[in-house]
Formats: structure tokens, C-alpha cells, sequence
């Protein structure tokens, strides 16, 4: 390198950078926060309601460097709509620091989509060493909801539902830290500050079990072929055993529906090829971060209630995307058999939107279910579950029949706009 091009790439230069597009809720302040560690760079990142702002100050090669990365490394729920730049005068920082938001007047962003739990949390869920064992509100900056419990932004815990509930000191201590995947994550939480789940029947608004307890009552009832009423990421459910032909009849009654196909909730992958063909895109889509109800073809001779889609050759499946979901199929006691199928439909009269809010659930839904599986964490944003479906034309596409969870409210890009 000449000395010249050394002298210029040591230039120290600073650079105010505006970024739009989905980087609020997806952890893009604490990788922001890392690239400039990492380029020995000083200034600060914040959320607006424009998206995030930035200015970083070094060496020239450095920010350029950092300008690059910006855009080539993201997160992997992030997406940049726009990068504007603007270069200033030296102000002489000496660190790199995440500032406090700030609110511009009429002014919006986007924002994220409820995501299903990451591979991390999942593997923290199921783990009895872990202080999150068994919780079903785990998350981190790469999974959990966004778009259903967002009030206003920018995107901070108290504009959020989850602004109810102050971090312990071990939460605030993940938040803090740089090198945790839950440094700055807005909705992170444990068992001793978080939201919490309990289960009640209709005869009356008391609880009857709390936390652990309610979860195997539900499994225990849900083998017992009751209904269940849960609440989940953005709205409530009607659940029951997917193999007991008797219990989704008395769905069907209770609901008013004599032939429309329910959709089904499996285990695991291994559970939906014991009713239904899966081609690897399918699964691909089933298994992907937005967690869809796909549509499969059913399998001759597989072992679901008939009457789950009667009269159909297909059905609709999705996979546990919540930790909530994830624990309805995962042992919590000695010996307690689980289902490996459930029906799961919207918690609803015919034609009315997704339930949301207790007080509703229990108001509508008290003739339906047998009991209900009932959280504090308030869902701000009702949100039913997307439905998919894999077409084989002269290539496989992906054609949406319902656009929701997983996606909303992420805009859609016309070719012509």
C-alpha cells in the first residue's frame, strides 16, 4: 500500500448514517454496537421513529469498512430499506455507546414480524439445568414476538406489553452485556420476572394451577379429549387431541362447524409425515423462522381423526413456533405421554376476528372449551396464524392464502412500485 493511500485510509473522519427498513426489534443497535467495537470506532446508535440512526468516528478505512459490513452481515430478522450518509466534524468521542431512544414527530418504521423461537432458546426450554427450563415466554433478539406486542415506537420495552414487567437483576444483566445474544432484547424475561401462565375452567375467573402445573394439566386434559382454550403469540386457539375422532366432533358442534377443515399442530416433522407427504420445500417452509400453517397432502391410511378434514385429500400443519406451543408436546413429568398431534383452531365464532384479550376469551369461548390456558403478557395486535401453500407449475412457488403471523405486517414490494 503507498503511503499515500495509508495516510488517507488513517484519516479520521466521523459519518452520521440513517438506516430504515426492519431494524428495530431484530437486534440490529447491538450489532451496530459490535461492528464498531470491532473497527476501534467511537460514537452511538439509537432507535427513532425512522428507524436507527448512527454516527461512528475513526480512521476513513475503518468507517468504510463498517459501512460495508452494515449492510453485507446483518441479523438475520434485519432488512435495510435505505442507508443515508452524511459526513461531519470530529466531536472527539471516546467510546461506543447504545443512546436512549428518540420519538420524531409523524414519522413510522417497520416492524418486525412475530418470529418463531430460535434453535438457542428451544435448546435453553427443554434443558433442566436451565433457569428458563420449562418457561414458556423464552426469547432473544433472534426470535420471539414483535408486531403483537408493540404499542408505539420506537421499539423499546416500555412502548411494548411487556413494559408491565421489570427485568430481574440476572435479565438486566443479559440486556447489558455485549457479548449476549439477549443484549438489548426489549421482551426478555425468566420465570422470576416475566409473564406468567396458569389454567382455569369456566365456572369461575380464580386459577386453578400456575406455571408447570397448568401446562400438564393441559396435556392431561387435552389426552383426556377435553377442549382447550389457549391463549398463544396473537390470540387464542381452540385445542384438542388430532387422533380423537370423538373430541374434534365435539369441537365441531361447540363451534358451529360441521365440515370446514381445522388445522393441526404436530410435534415435530416425524409427527406430520404419520398423516401427511412432506417434500423437502415444504418442510423447509414448515420449519423456516415465519413457522406457517402449510398445506399437505394427506397420507392414505395416516393416523388423524377423520374428522379433522373431512372429504379432503389435504390438511393444514404447522409446527410449535412458541415455547408455549413447543411445551404442549414436551414431557414435564415422569412418565406423562404427550400428543403428537393437536388441532388448532382459531379461537373465534364463525366470521368474527381472533380472540385476544382473557376477559373476551372467557365472555365467548366459555361454551366451546373445557378449560383455558391463560397468560398476563397482553397481546396489543391480534394475529392469526399464515397459511401457505407449496404449487408445482414448472417450479415450486410458494402461493400465500392467508398473510399473517410470521409476516405482517412486513410490507409487500410491487414490481411496479
Amino acid at each position: 500500500m503507498s503511503a499515500g493511500a495509508m495516510a488517507a485510509g488513517a484519516e479520521r473522519l466521523r459519518m452520521r448514517l440513517a438506516v430504515t427498513g426492519v431494524v428495530q426489534g431484530v437486534g440490529f443497535r447491538p450489532f451496530v454496537y459490535g461492528l464498531a467495537r470491532a473497527g476501534e470506532l467511537t460514537g452511538f446508535v439509537g432507535n427513532n421513529s425512522e428507524g436507527v440512526f448512527i454516527e461512528v468516528e475513526g480512521a476513513a478505512g475503518a468507517i468504510s469498512t463498517f459501512q460495508a459490513r452494515l449492510v453485507s452481515e446483518l441479523p438475520p430478522l434485519a432488512y435495510i430499506e435505505g442507508v443515508q450518509a452524511e459526513v461531519m466534524a470530529p466531536a472527539g468521542d471516546d467510546t461506543f455507546r447504545i443512546v436512549p431512544s428518540q420519538a420524531l414527530p409523524a414519522a413510522r418504521t417497520l416492524i418486525s414480524p412475530d418470529i418463531a423461537l430460535c434453535p438457542d432458546c428451544r435448546r435453553e426450554l427443554l434443558d433442566p439445568q436451565d433457569r428458563r427450563y420449562g418457561y414458556p415466554f423464552i426469547n432473544c433478539t433472534h426470535c420471539g414476538p414483535r408486531f403483537t406486542l408493540i404499542k408505539d415506537i420506537p421499539y423499546d420495552r416500555p412502548f411494548t406489553t411487556m413494559a408491565e414487567f421489570p427485568m430481574c437483576p440476572a435479565c438486566q444483566a443479559e440486556y447489558n452485556d455485549p457479548l449476549n445474544r439477549r443484549f438489548h432484547a426489549q421482551p426478555n424475561a425468566c420465570p422470576d420476572c416475566g409473564p406468567q401462565v396458569w389454567l382455569e375452567t369456566p365456572a369461575g375467573a380464580a386459577p386453578s394451577t400456575h406455571g408447570t402445573a397448568a401446562l400438564i394439566e393441559v396435556q392431561q386434559r387435552l389426552r383426556q379429549g377435553q377442549i382447550v382454550a389457549i391463549k398463544g403469540v396473537g390470540g387464542f386457539h381452540l385445542a384438542c387431541d388430532a387422533r380423537n375422532n370423538e373430541a374434534v366432533q365435539r369441537l365441531r358442534e361447540h363451534k358451529g362447524r360441521q365440515d370446514k377443515p381445522f388445522a393441526v399442530m404436530a410435534r415435530d416433522l416425524e409427527a406430520v409425515r404419520a398423516f401427511a407427504a412432506v417434500t423437502p420445500d415444504e418442510a423447509a417452509l414448515l420449519t423456516s423462522k415465519e413457522s406457517p400453517i402449510v398445506l399437505l397432502d394427506k397420507k392414505v391410511g395416516g393416523d388423524l381423526a377423520p374428522l379433522v378434514a373431512p372429504g379432503q385429500n389435504t390438511v393444514g400443519v404447522m409446527l410449535p413456533y412458541s415455547p408455549l406451543h413447543l411445551l404442549l408436546f414436551h414431557s414435564l413429568a415422569p412418565d406423562q405421554p404427550t400428543a403428537t398431534a393437536l388441532v388448532m383452531t382459531s379461537g373465534n365464532d364463525n366470521g368474527e376476528p381472533i380472540i385476544c384479550a382473557n376477559d373476551e376469551a372467557r365472555r365467548n369461548l366459555a361454551g366451546l372449551a373445557d378449560a383455558f390456558l391463560l397468560h398476563d403478557r397482553e397481546i396489543h395486535s391480534r394475529c392469526d396464524d399464515s397459511v401457505l401453500r407449496i404449487t408445482e407449475f414448472a417450479e415450486p412457488a410458494v402461493l400465500p392464502l392467508r398473510r399473517s403471523r410470521g409476516y405482517a405486517p412486513f410490507p409487500i414490494k410491487l414490481p411496479f412500485a
